[in-house]
């Protein structure tokens, strides 16, 4: 027998999910499989980025953009092209992560069009772009700060209007305080510091690039 609308443990209450399939995996299993594949992927980009002509904060950036870049493709794809994940019944883990990350946000169970519409675009543009963006700052690219730039504007965008529209429809989406705070602020607010500090770093440095360009210029004239 499908479980019924009120078996799942989202807010609201009422939110109908025909077919809902409890989360088999536990919360330690989904949250230290997530951060120990993330630690994998930074150590095996800080270890390819070694190099004596790259700077350690060009090499932090790689890991960064490695990390988020297969975040959205990986994580944030299979939201997307996987509707009815809420019905997994093989605790298949991806499926899993977004039952168990759905407590701290129901839109994402539900299919609110304003989550698939931001989280299609990130993983679908700026999912392939962040990992441009670790070749890039490893090939010493012309188009590295403005690429870098452009991913970092368009995180800070999504993320304002993923805040934004869960304010305008009531912000009570987590299924206690704990989920609210810890997936849904915590979590998110990674990706407002980290683009923020980015994309001040590649505008100075693209400021620096013209200024010392139209200096040349001058000089030669």
């Amino acid at each position: 027998m499908e479980a019924t609308q009120s078996s799942h443990p989202y807010v609201p209450r009422d939110l109908e999910l025909p077919g809902y399939v409890p989360v088999s995996l536990s919360q330690l299993t989904i949250l230290g499989a997530y951060g120990i594949a993330s630690v994998l992927v930074v150590a095996f980009i800080w270890f390819l980025s070694g190099s004596p002509k790259r700077s350690t904060v060009d090499r932090v950036l790689m890991c960064w953009w490695a990390f988020t870049g297969l975040t959205h493709m990986i994580l944030e794809g299979y939201f997307v092209f996987s509707p009815e994940f809420y019905k997994e019944k093989s605790a298949f883990y991806l499926s899993e992560v977004w039952k168990e990350y759905s407590k701290g946000d129901s839109r994402y169970a539900g299919r609110d069009s304003a989550i698939l519409a931001v989280e299609g675009l990130t993983a679908v543009l700026e999912g392939p772009a962040s990992l441009l963006a670790v070749y890039a700052i490893a090939k010493g690219k012309s188009y590295s700060y403005i690429l870098q730039f452009a991913i970092s504007l368009g995180q800070l965008y999504g993320t304002a209007v993923y805040f934004i529209t869960a304010l305008l429809e009531g912000d009570d989406f987590a299924a206690s305080p704990l989920y609210y705070y810890v997936y849904y602020v915590i979590m998110n607010s990674f990706w407002i510091v980290i683009p923020t500090a980015i994309s001040v770093r590649c505008w100075k440095k693209t400021c620096a690039a013209f200024n010392n360009e139209g200096q040349k210029k001058v000089k030669s004239r």
